[in-house]
């Protein structure tokens, strides 16, 4: 048994230590294929020659059938040189191919779905790109679906995600560059910008920040995120993600830049603000002034789903004279049966309702449904006929459940339902103050957030005018003849003012 090799062995001119090597390294794991290929030369002796491929990751019995030379009219090759040549041309016709000469590049190639042949006498090795990805087909996205707009959405194959970017940007200026994170998985991951529109320093510092990732494995987007994202303490994303090529191609045209992993549908993309998370592709298919108001019914829904429990808390605990007579005495007269605080109410009724909504999303899709109807109806119509909470608070909660459906952005109802416990907190000990003091901290915390340099609260503070057409609200596209300023686009021009 020879020595275990280092990293960074060459490859020998002998096709039996190289074998050898290869199968110790990768375990004499079984489903490594190694296929005899070789040739007779014009003289009648036989040239050695192995195509070695992992079994599944290839459409490989084509190129493999492709390498031979009977039956052709092609002479025999003299000697191992010309058969090397012969098989990089043969090879050539179903895809790129290219030599290596050391094992770290081999293993990359065949572990990513790549024919590796070795001929003996030849001191490299061709690796044919045979890759035969199996995978679930384009498809309209589970998650952002939308009523009007595109119906295809990002898979877990990284060459056809990049291909929907092409079809949605026909332009050289669509950069793409590669990169491999991962000591052990080596996991492709992509940087898509525009050339010319995207600000080079942001470019440059998402490289850095990439290039400075040392972890073992990547297995799905979110492990970059993390690493991307500025170093900050926050409830709150600061690096946006979606599984629809139009949002990403909308994010490049503005001046953003999109991280595409392999064996993941969800893009990222960075810079992300904070009205972004408000923002929904279908906002831009549809009239600007219904777009308009759906978007402030998104940052009123916000409000209510960190905000209405809190202040149902604090004003019927410590500010009642707000409420008219009548409906004061209607919830004193629901609450007269429920042995506990509105706070303690509120919060088991929350909880509750979280655990129901984390049941229906982890149950098996058929009985999903039936889970989340038993939960809403039944359970709680039998809590306010046992006393345990008021109809009131069944209301309260339903409408803040309601809100937090609303968001666009499932990360930003992360935020909010977090949020929403501190503020109940708040109102339960401190009344209306406690949650003002609690917006302002939220506030504060907020504008001082970046991503990745750029303030998360632009354009609204620091507050910049020609950004404001594309911020609360959507105008025309006619009035957004610019990009985003709070982006630093180096082409800031979107298009040019109609004539009248």
């Amino acid at each position: 048994m020879p020595e275990r090799s280092m990293p960074g062995d060459t490859v020998s001119p002998l096709l039996a230590t190289n074998l050898e090597l290869l199968l110790q390294k990768i375990g004499r794991s079984s489903d490594v294929k190694c296929r005899e290929i070789g040739q007779d030369d014009a003289e009648g002796a036989s040239i050695r020659a192995v195509a070695v491929y992992i079994a599944g990751m290839t459409a490989t019995e084509g190129t493999i059938k492709s390498l031979t030379i009977a039956g052709s009219a092609e002479p025999p090759p003299t000697d191992a040189a010309q058969l090397f040549e012969h098989y990089r041309a043969r090879a050539t016709a179903h895809g790129e191919v290219q030599e290596v000469r050391t094992f770290d590049e081999l293993f990359v190639r065949l572990l990513s779905g790549n024919t590796i042949v070795f001929v003996d006498g030849c001191d490299a090795a061709l690796s044919a790109d045979t890759k035969a990805p199996k995978a679930r087909p384009v498809e309209e996205p589970n998650v952002q679906s939308v009523v009007r707009g595109p119906r295809e959405g990002f898979t877990e194959v990284l060459e056809w995600n990049t291909s929907l970017l092409r079809r949605k940007i026909n332009d050289p200026s669509l950069w793409i560059e590669g990169r491999r994170v991962g000591r052990v998985t080596k996991t492709e991951i992509a940087i898509a910008y525009l050339h010319g529109i995207a600000d080079p320093h942001i470019v440059e510092e998402v490289r850095r920040r990439i290039d400075t990732i040392d972890i073992d494995g990547v297995l799905e987007s979110h492990y970059l995120e993390e690493f991307v994202q500025d170093k900050q303490i926050t409830l709150f994303p600061t690096v946006f993600n979606s599984e629809r090529p139009d949002v990403i191609a909308a994010g490049l045209l503005e001046g953003r830049v999109a991280l595409l992993v392999d064996g993941t549908p969800f893009v990222l993309l960075v810079p992300a603000l904070f009205v972004q998370f408000f923002q929904s592709s279908e906002d831009y298919y549809q009239r600007s002034d219904f777009s308009s108001l759906v978007r402030l019914l998104r940052f009123l829904s916000f409000l209510l789903a960190t905000l209405t429990p809190s202040l149902y808390i604090a004003i019927s605990t410590f500010h009642q004279e707000m409420l008219p007579t009548t409906l004061l005495y209607n919830l004193a007269s629901q609450r007269e049966g429920v042995p506990f605080p509105a706070f303690v109410e509120a919060a088991m009724m929350e909880i509750t309702f979280e655990i129901l909504r984390e049941a229906s999303v982890r149950m098996p899709s058929t009985i999903g449904q039936s889970i989340s109807i038993v939960g809403t109806l039944v359970i709680g119509q039998a809590a306010v006929q046992a006393g345990l909470v008021s109809a009131a608070m069944v209301i309260v909660v339903s409408i803040t459940a309601i809100s937090n459906f609303v968001l666009p952005a499932f990360n930003l109802g992360i935020a909010a339902r977090i949020l929403r416990f501190g503020m109940m907190i708040l109102g339960a000990a401190f009344g209306l103050i406690g949650i003002f003091i609690g917006l302002i901290v939220v506030i504060v915390h907020l504008c001082g957030l970046k991503s990745i340099g750029i303030p998360y609260m632009a354009p609204l503070a620091p507050f910049r005018r020609s950004d404001q057409k594309d911020a609360l609200l959507r105008l025309p596209f006619s009035r957004m003849l610019k990009r985003p300023y709070s982006l630093y686009p180096r082409n800031i021009v979107r298009q040019k003012k109609r004539k009248t």
